[in-house]
């Protein structure tokens, strides 16, 4: 019997080192490519449906206008020139700073609170979320028209409420009156817009861990101290998120205001949007009107930048960091 020897292969010599940087370079250019390929389709909707517009209101903004043929009337600064000692755009000003204080000081803790007791376990928790977040389902035009009814003078449901229970001296004009427009406007968009935030707040507090209010309730702490240094705490980003669509959205609101009192009586509830429409397509004052929609655009974006910076920098930063953590 004879044995056959078979001779290892020999080893294949070792590849040189890389060298160069072509490799890394050309997979780098390949993930700039891709994001910029996923990208542009919503860059170019971008630049048309908010850049475009808001480039053409800046020259809009520098003629007298109405509207009709092109701008040819140039009047320079002298819009906004006006818009800072219009008395009307100045109490815009102020009503929407009234606005955005009722709305973080009074809405969003309502609705603050509405979450934490519904995120008990409560018999027929479901249906009462359910209704309280109906209202924000209904467009602003049926939620308008249906408080215009409910607090008509005299023959609305609310002075029929208060007149059977013996309250008829708290009824009175609602949206005709000076003094009573702007707190009934008020209580119409909490009705509208607690429910949204009431969502955002439920959505959150399903993401506390329920370990640490046991260990917190073991150790001895009561309901409101649970609340103020595990609830609160951990519920700051939504909080935070909360606060900042409140204020944009009382800085733009025109459709209930528009569908309730068009901005009366004598400009008492009358925002920035509805003092703009007003100028542009019932007074043909396009150059005016765009100089205020420059205006609400600069006070909005103003606004966030600064909340993002002071308020929101440590939620994105978190943010980041766990999008790095997770590659």
């Amino acid at each position: 019997m004879t044995s056959t020897y078979v001779k290892d292969p020999a080893p294949a010599p070792p590849r040189p080192p890389e060298t160069g940087t072509s490799r890394p370079l050309t997979r780098r250019a390949a993930d700039w490519l891709t994001a910029f390929c996923f990208t542009l389709p919503a860059l170019l909707l971008f630049g048309a449906l908010v850049l475009a517009p808001i480039l053409y209101a800046v020259y809009v903004s520098l003629f007298n206008w109405g509207g009709f043929g092109a701008p040819s009337d140039y009047a320079g600064l002298d819009n906004y020139t006006r818009l800072i000692h219009d008395p009307v755009f100045l109490g815009d000003l102020w009503r929407g700073l009234l606005l955005v204080l009722f709305s973080v000081c009074v809405q969003l803790p309502f609705a603050l609170g509405m979450a934490v007791l519904l995120n008990r376990k409560l018999r027929g928790r479901a249906l009462y979320r359910m209704l309280f977040f109906a209202p924000y389902v209904l467009s602003e035009v049926i939620t308008g028209v249906l408080f215009s009814m409910i607090f008509a003078p005299d023959d609305g449901l609310a002075d029929k409420v208060l007149g059977s229970v013996g309250l008829d001296g708290l009824g009175g004009l609602w949206f005709a009156d000076q003094d009573h427009v702007l707190p009934t406007l008020f209580l119409v968009m909490t009705w509208k817009y607690f429910g949204f935030h009431m969502m955002l707040y439920l959505a959150g507090l399903q993401g506390i861990p329920t370990e640490l209010h046991e260990a917190a309730r073991i150790d001895g702490a009561g309901p409101w101290q649970r609340f103020r240094h595990i609830t609160l705490p951990l519920l700051g980003p939504t909080v935070r998120i909360s606060v900042f669509l409140s204020v944009i959205g009382a800085i733009q609101l025109f459709d209930l205001v528009w569908v309730v009192t068009q901005g009366g009586p004598d400009h008492h509830s009358e925002t920035m949007a509805v003092t703009m429409f007003q100028f542009g397509f019932k007074r043909y004052q396009m150059g005016y009107a765009s100089a205020i929609s420059i205006a609400m655009f600069l006070i909005s974006l103003v606004f966030a930048l600064i909340y993002q910076r002071s308020v929101l920098r440590r939620d994105t930063q978190g943010a980041l960091t766990a999008m790095r953590a997770s590659r």
